[in-house]
């Protein structure tokens, strides 16, 4: 299987998901297909403009952890209105 060839703008962008936007490696790795240790050589090598490591790092975490909580919760009550709604459809008089 021969090897797969990044540009440098997706590379980039790959590190900017874990320096800027909170990501880990793996989650990015995931979300674009790619190896976790390529991830992690692309930080290293395009470590941005130090916006991870500001004082709000933890703000930002924590705003992500929130979000993500909250898409959870609106996710499932999207699945039970689906269902209440086929429910209600079927035994309509």
């Amino acid at each position: 299987m021969p090897r797969r060839k990044y540009t440098r703008e997706f590379k980039e962008s790959a590190a900017k998901l874990v320096n800027e936007q909170g990501y880990t490696a793996v989650e990015a790795a995931k979300s674009l297909g790619v190896d976790p240790n390529s991830i992690r050589h692309w930080v290293k090598r395009f470590p941005g403009n130090g916006a991870g490591a500001a004082v709000g790092e933890g703000a930002l975490r924590a705003e992500l952890r929130r979000l993500r909580e909250e898409n959870k919760r609106l996710l499932m009550e999207r699945e039970i209105l689906k269902k209440a709604t086929a429910f209600f459809a079927k035994h309509q008089p």
